[in-house]
C-alpha cells in the first residue's frame, strides 16, 4: 500500500474487504489507466469521484474516493455494473 499517496485506515481498508477487494486492488485501479464514471457530493457534502479501472491481474473494479488533504481516500470499491463495465471496456479499447 501507498501511504504517501492514498489514506488508508482499517475502516476503509475493513470495508472494501467486505467487497472482496485488497487495498493494493484499489490502488492499481486509481493509478491505472480508468474511466471516470461521476462526480458527486456525498449526503455530508464530501466531493466524490467515481472511476472504473483494472487492476494487473484483469479484474475490473469501480472505485470510488475522496480527497482527504493531499491524499486519495478510498470510501468503497465494487464490481461496476454491465452497463459501467462495457463503457470502460470500449474506453480502453479507443486508446490502444
Amino acid at each position: 500500500m501507498d501511504d504517501e499517496v492514498f489514506d488508508w485506515d482499517d475502516a476503509n481498508i475493513d470495508h472494501i474487504a467486505k467487497h472482496g477487494v485488497s487495498a493494493n486492488e484499489a490502488e492499481e485501479v486509481i493509478l491505472g489507466d480508468t474511466l471516470e464514471l461521476d462526480f458527486g457530493k456525498s449526503d455530508g457534502d464530501e466531493d466524490r469521484w467515481s472511476y472504473v479501472g483494472e487492476t494487473s491481474r484483469g479484474r475490473v473494479l469501480q472505485v470510488i474516493i475522496t480527497m482527504r488533504g493531499e491524499k486519495i481516500r478510498v470510501v468503497t470499491v465494487f464490481r461496476p455494473t454491465a452497463c459501467d463495465e462495457i463503457s470502460y471496456l470500449e474506453y480502453r479499447m479507443k486508446r490502444q
